[in-house]
């Protein structure tokens, strides 16, 4: 077997992970040190990428596939701004029926290709009473409330060490960058905890409130599993929210996804700044 993780005893995971890096190298020549993982409705930012080479996930040897609308399933190499970046257009959920090894796959085949840095985007429910719809929101750490933990089971020193510590699981320096950008570009950006859950329902307003309690800013049903899964092989990780929607016991609006894919496009150019400015200043 011949990659980046290479043993003389079959380690079916390692494998599969080297086998999908090998295929990807074999379509695209410069890899780049940076990836992006693009949550519901914010997709449309690869529009503002050139050079592109686009590769369907239904191409790639042993990636799953996208199945919710606004994630259109599309792995994408190009410039964005003066650097080369991998996006993902769509994203792997635990709501879907995968596992958190299939839900975490890519960033394991982003290491493998020599991805340094990891941004992460996501649409979520706001508890904290300061945010507003439209909003977007620092994420300066998490609440893990997932049942399974994707790096439970057989540790590989290959990819991480069996204990990885989580208490810098959001780059401060990269989180302090944006908030220059920020500032310099008139961008509202809070700063917040994002809570992890399955989904694929809303919160009920009691659970809204429940999480705001146990020190949540906002909640979304992705995003926490890459993270440990890039802080377990070494990568520096930003993360941004878009607040889609509100809730609590004071709150009456019924939340529907098209909703929050309408919320995320309204959005999505302040993302856009934020991020086109972290990956050129990184």
């Amino acid at each position: 077997m011949t990659g980046l993780y290479k043993s003389s005893i079959p380690k079916i995971m390692l494998e599969k992970i080297n086998q999908t890096a090998e295929f990807l190298r074999s379509k695209v020549s410069e890899m780049p040190k940076i990836a992006i993982i693009l949550g519901t409705g914010l997709g449309p930012i690869v529009d503002h990428m050139e050079e592109k080479t686009y590769i369907p996930y239904s191409e790639i040897p042993n990636f799953p596939i996208s199945t919710v609308e606004g994630h259109s399933g599309n792995l994408i190499f190009g410039c964005l701004g003066n650097k080369r970046v991998i996006a993902m257009q769509g994203r792997f959920h635990y709501y879907e029926g995968y596992d958190m090894k299939q839900v975490t796959f890519p960033v394991r085949v982003f290491k493998a290709l020599g991805v340094e840095i990891l941004f992460v985007s996501n649409a979520s429910g706001g508890m904290n009473k300061e945010f507003v719809v439209g909003d977007v929101m620092t994420i300066t750490d998490h609440i893990n409330l997932f049942p399974e933990n994707p790096l439970r089971g057989k540790n590989y020193n290959e990819l991480g060490t069996r204990f990885p510590a989580m208490t810098n699981a959001y780059d401060k320096e990269l989180m302090a960058l944006a908030d220059k950008i920020a500032e310099e570009k008139g961008i509202r950006l809070m700063h917040g905890v994002y809570v992890g859950v399955t989904g694929p329902t809303f919160e009920t307003p009691a659970e809204y409130e429940f999480y705001h309690i146990i020190g949540g800013d906002c909640v979304g049903m992705s995003t926490v599993p890459e993270v440990i899964v890039a802080n377990h092989a070494g990568m520096r990780v930003y993360g941004i929210s878009v607040i889609t929607d509100l809730g609590g016991k004071d709150v009456t609006q019924v939340p529907t996804h098209e909703e929050v894919q309408q919320a995320a496009l309204i959005a999505q150019p302040k993302c856009l700044e934020i991020m086109k400015e972290l990956v050129n200043r990184c």
